[in-house]
Formats: C-alpha cells, sequence, structure tokens
C-alpha cells in the first residue's frame, strides 16, 4: 500500500539557524519582509500580522546581525512620513529561501514515495 493510499505524508520547514540554534530565517521572517514590502513599514507591517513592533524589529534585527547584511533600508520620518523597503538582498534571500525549501520539499517528497513507509 503507498503513502497515499495510507493518507500519510511528509511535511518538512526549513529554518536557517546560527550556531546556537537560533532561528535566523524561515517562513515566520519571510511572512515580515513581505509585510514590510507590501505596507511600506515597520509599524504598518507589525499590525498586519498582529505582532508588536519591537518583536518584528527584534527578528529583523536578529536576522540582520547573524547575516551581517542589511534587509531594510529605514526612511526617518518628517512631512513625508518615515517607512522601510527591502534591500536589494533582502529580495535575493527570500527568493534564495523560497528555492531551498522548493528542493528540501521535493526531495523529501521523493523519498518518501519511493517507499520510506515500507523499506525492502
Amino acid at each position: 500500500m503507498t503513502a497515499k493510499k495510507r493518507n500519510v505524508y511528509v511535511k518538512s520547514k526549513v529554518w536557517l539557524v546560527d550556531k546556537e540554534g537560533r532561528i535566523i530565517f524561515g517562513l515566520g521572517r519571510m511572512r515580515i519582509l513581505k509585510a514590510i514590502d507590501k505596507c511600506g513599514s515597520l509599524n504598518s507591517a507589525a499590525k498586519e500580522l498582529k505582532m508588536s513592533y519591537r518583536a518584528v524589529w527584534g527578528k529583523i534585527k536578529v536576522t540582520e546581525e547573524a547575516l551581517g547584511k542589511p534587509l531594510l533600508v529605514k526612511n526617518q520620518g518628517g512631512s513625508a512620513g518615515g517607512g522601510s523597503t527591502l534591500t536589494p538582498y533582502a529580495y535575493t534571500l527570500m527568493n534564495r529561501y523560497l528555492e531551498l525549501s522548493r528542493i528540501v520539499d521535493t526531495q523529501a517528497d521523493d523519498l518518501f514515495e519511493s517507499g520510506f513507509l515500507d523499506p525492502k
């Protein structure tokens, strides 16, 4: 009986972590960057994600420090308002993360379907 007939499947997640095991990047950080890109500011993104500004900023800061590259260009307030935009590196990181996740999912699915539950 194949895994599909059993209604069993494999699910995987990909995180980039530092040597202490702290998450540096994953789907949560991806959601944050997408929200910032959509909303144009950390504050608006935090509200959309129903997170505190401090939590959103803290996660971005941890990622930037670990990778040694900025993810945001922060514009000061004033009459035109503030805001944040993603750096080209942030877009590259997001695209590469999605590609890595796709590869991991494909490889996991292939291994699982090749008889993972029914070894010979």
